[in-house]
């Protein structure tokens, strides 16, 4: 008995430490929660989405948000997850062979715009077409944009500066960000004079306005893949499932800007 209090003591000592000293701690969901990987730029949608379905089934969505590279690595390496939401079909092919989604459950629900964004207060329109001297606009400000590597938002991005011939004039001005919305961020606090985000991520913070919308040829087309993990074993997840592809959810998706595609 002893024993085991004194090691619920220094249990309870080390969490308090780790607390005070502002440790982080890999989070633990609760076994019957929906638990969803989902691309940063999902965010809004999927958050309103969710308080929805829980509202209509008492069923709880837990929801981990980043770029979509560093969550299928994070699938990869075992971490729990019902469904998976990602950015771009490249990273949903990754884990398809990694043989980690169910692939009948695969399915293209969404679509986006790529858009160019700049501090509202400082916001003026900007006709993006072939040779456009970005590097200009700049000046000696950086270019806000995900990491290509990683981040699908700035994979479309390089691709479409690429394809308009820009991409070499701003290549060592990019201030590479771990997902969509860190790029967002950098400037709406004035880190950057211009950004390249998705059309739907303007919406989450109101100092940054769109000035101009990249060509639709410009780069791949950008599609949002969904499908449920093979490991899981939640017996709520095919109706969440079927929730994010039904009338009711449309609404959500398209007040954020998003394309509800044809499936």
């Amino acid at each position: 008995m002893a024993t085991s209090r004194r090691r619920w003591i220094k249990l309870a000592t080390a969490a308090l430490s780790a607390a005070w000293l502002g440790l982080s701690v890999t989070p633990t969901f609760a076994a019957d929660k929906i638990v969803v990987f989902a691309a940063a730029s999902m965010k809004n949608a999927l958050d309103n989405a969710d308080a929805a379905f829980t509202k209509e089934t008492g069923k709880e969505v837990t929801v981990s948000y980043a770029a979509s590279g560093p969550l299928a690595k994070q699938l990869e390496n075992g971490a729990p997850a019902d469904v998976f939401i990602s950015a771009d079909t490249n990273w949903m092919d990754y884990v398809a062979q990694k043989k980690l989604i169910k692939d009948d459950s695969r399915v293209n629900l969404l679509g986006n715009k790529l858009v160019l964004v700049a501090a509202k207060d400082k916001a003026k329109p900007v006709e993006i077409k072939q040779g456009l001297d970005l590097a200009a606009l700049l000046g000696d400000g950086r270019l806000a944009i995900g990491q290509p590597e990683s981040v699908p938002a700035g994979k479309y991005g390089k691709s479409a500066l690429e394809k308009l011939g820009i991409w070499s004039s701003v290549e060592k001005k990019v201030a590479g960000a771990e997902s969509v919305r860190a790029a967002l961020a950098l400037v709406s606090r004035g880190e950057a004079p211009y950004g390249i985000v998705y059309q739907t991520d303007v919406s989450a913070d109101p100092g940054v306005a769109v000035v101009g919308t990249f060509p639709a040829d410009s780069h791949p087309p950008i599609v949002y893949p969904f499908a449920i993990t093979s490991s899981s074993k939640n017996p709520d997840v095919q109706a969440y499932f079927d929730y994010l592809k039904s009338a009711k959810a449309v609404p959500f998706f398209e007040h954020e800007g998003f394309t509800v595609l044809k499936h």
